[in-house]
C-alpha cells in the first residue's frame, strides 16, 4: 500500500466524532476482501494500495519504503576489496622492475578479509596472496634472495594473523548472536506482538528502538480483550536500562489483570497507579522511587462505534478516517502521569469519541512526535498522515516508521512504540 501526497490545510466543518461532511476527496478504489484474509501474506498478494490526496507545500508525502534488494552498495564494495587488492598487487609486480614490490597490498588483503569473510574465505585469501607472491618472485628469479624471502615471510605472518583475527571475530559474532536471541526472547515475553484481529478489530503494533541493535526499552504497548470491550495501552516509562524494562513488565502485568477485572477504564488507570506505587516503594534507588509512566488507555466497546480514552500525560491518540482526515483525540483535562499520585489526586475521566467503520486509531509514544529533522523541527504525525489512506494497520505502521527515520536522518533520539487499531468497514464488534 502506498499512500499519496498530503495536503497542508485542515478540512473545515468537521464534526467532533467523525470526518467532515460532504463527499470525501477522490476516494480510493474499493478492493474486495474475503472473510478473514487479513494476514501479511494476504496483503502481499493483494499488492500496493494507493491513497489519494493533494500536495500544497505541506510537510511532504509519507511514503511506503521500497523493498530492500540485497546489502547496501557500500557493503558490497568493501567485500570485493581483498581480491581487488591482490589483483592490483599482481599487476603492479608484473609491470615494474623486479626490485619493486607490492608487499603492502599483499599484506593488507588477508587483514581486510578477516572481519568480512568466513574462516574459509579468509584462509583462501591468505593462500591466494602467498601463492601469488611466490609465483611472481619465481618468475622474476628473485625467490631465493634475502629481500624476497623476508617479504614472503612477512606476508605469510600477516596471513596467519588474519586467520586468527577471523577466528576471534567469528567467536564474538556468535556471542553477539546469542545475546541478540536472548534480547528477542525478552522482547517477545515483555512485549508480545498482538494477534492481527482481536474482538473484530484489526490490530498492529510495532516497537522501534532509537539505538540500532537494541530491542527493548521503556516504551510499551498492550492489547487485552475483555467483556466490556477491547482495551489498549501505550506508555513510556521514565528512564532507561533494566530498571525501565522492569517497570514495563509491572505496568503491562497490572494492565492485563485490571483490563479483565475492572468495570471501567478509569478503574484500570487507578490499578496501574497503585501497581507503580507499590513498585516504587519496593525499590531503593532514587530514580526507581521517583519513576513515572506517561500512558494513554483506550477502550473499544464491542458492537459500538465509539472509543473511550483516558490520558495520563501522554501524546494524544490520532483518529485516521477512511477519507484521509486525521483528528487528534486530546484529553479534556490535564492529568499527571502514572506513578505520581503522591503529588496530587485528580479523578480520571474518560473522553468518548466516535470510531466509525473504516477508521483507524493510532496510539504512539513521544519517540514519534519528538523526532527532529536536521533543522531541529519536530515531526508532526498529524500533518504527515493527513490525506493518506491505509488498507491495514500494519501498512500504516510500516510507512510511519520508515517516514520518521527518513525525516530524522536515521538519528532518532528516543525509542518509539506504535499501536494501530482499525474498525473494519464490513464488520463490527466480535
Amino acid at each position: 500500500m502506498r499512500p499519496g501526497d498530503m495536503g497542508d490545510e485542515e478540512p473545515e466543518g468537521r464534526s467532533p466524532d467523525g470526518p467532515p461532511p460532504g463527499p470525501p476527496a477522490r476516494p480510493a478504489p474499493a478492493r474486495a476482501r474475503s472473510g478473514a484474509s487479513t494476514g501479511r501474506a494476504d496483503r502481499a498478494r493483494r499488492g500496493p494500495h494507493r491513497g489519494h490526496g493533494s500536495h500544497d507545500e505541506g510537510p511532504g508525502p509519507l511514503r511506503i519504503p521500497s523493498p530492500r534488494r540485497g546489502p547496501p552498495v557500500g557493503n558490497r564494495l568493501v567485500r570485493v576489496l581483498p581480491p581487488l587488492l591482490i589483483l592490483v598487487a599482481i599487476v603492479y609486480d608484473s609491470l615494474t622492475p623486479r626490485y619493486f614490490t607490492a608487499g603492502p597490498l599483499y599484506t593488507a588483503a588477508p587483514l581486510v578479509a578477516a572481519p568480512l569473510y568466513s574462516r574459509r574465505g579468509t584462509v583462501l585469501t591468505a593462500a591466494a596472496v602467498i601463492a601469488s607472491v611466490s609465483l611472481l618472485q619465481l618468475a622474476k628469479g628473485v625467490l631465493h634472495s634475502v629481500d624476497s624471502l623476508t617479504e614472503l615471510i612477512t606476508i605469510a605472518t600477516a596471513a596467519v594473523l588474519a586467520v586468527l583475527v577471523n577466528t576471534s571475530v567469528r567467536r564474538t559474532d556468535e556471542r553477539l548472536a546469542s545475546t541478540r536471541e536472548i534480547a528477542e526472547a525478552a522482547q517477545r515475553a515483555v512485549l508480545p506482538r498482538p494477534p492481527e484481529r482481536i474482538g473484530g478489530f484489526e490490530i498492529a503494533a510495532r516497537y522501534e528502538a532509537a539505538q540500532a541493535g537494541a530491542f527493548i526499552g521503556g516504551d510499551l504497548y498492550a492489547v487485552q480483550d475483555s467483556a466490556r470491550g477491547v482495551r489498549l495501552l501505550v506508555g513510556d516509562v521514565r528512564g532507561k536500562g533494566m530498571g525501565a524494562v522492569a517497570a514495563v513488565a509491572v505496568v503491562i502485568g497490572a494492565f492485563r489483570e485490571a483490563a479483565e477485572q475492572e468495570a471501567t477504564l478509569e478503574a484500570v488507570a487507578q490499578r496501574l497507579e497503585r501497581a507503580l506505587a507499590r513498585e516504587g516503594d519496593r525499590r531503593d534507588g532514587l530514580d526507581d522511587y521517583e519513576g513515572f509512566t506517561t500512558a494513554v488507555l483506550a477502550e473499544l466497546p464491542h458492537g459500538d462505534g465509539s472509543v473511550r480514552v483516558v490520558n495520563r500525560g501522554h501524546p494524544p491518540p490520532l483518529m485516521l478516517y477512511a477519507d484521509g482526515t486525521v483528528r487528534p483525540l486530546p484529553a479534556g483535562e490535564a492529568a499527571l502521569p502514572l506513578g505520581m499520585g503522591e503529588l496530587g489526586v485528580w479523578p480520571d475521566r474518560a473522553e468518548e469519541a466516535g470510531f466509525p467503520a473504516g477508521a483507524t486509531l493510532l496510539l504512539y509514544t513521544d519517540g514519534l512526535s519528538e523526532a527532529r529533522d536536521a533543522r531541529g523541527v519536530f515531526y508532526d504525525p498529524e500533518a504527515r498522515l493527513r490525506g493518506n489512506r491505509f488498507a491495514y494497520p500494519a501498512d500504516l505502521l510500516d510507512a510511519l516508521a520508515e517516514d520518521v527515520r527518513r525525516y530524522s536522518g536515521g538519528g532518532m533520539a528516543d525509542d518509539m512504540a506504535l499501536l494501530a487499531v482499525r474498525r473494519p468497514a464490513n464488520r463490527h464488534g466480535r
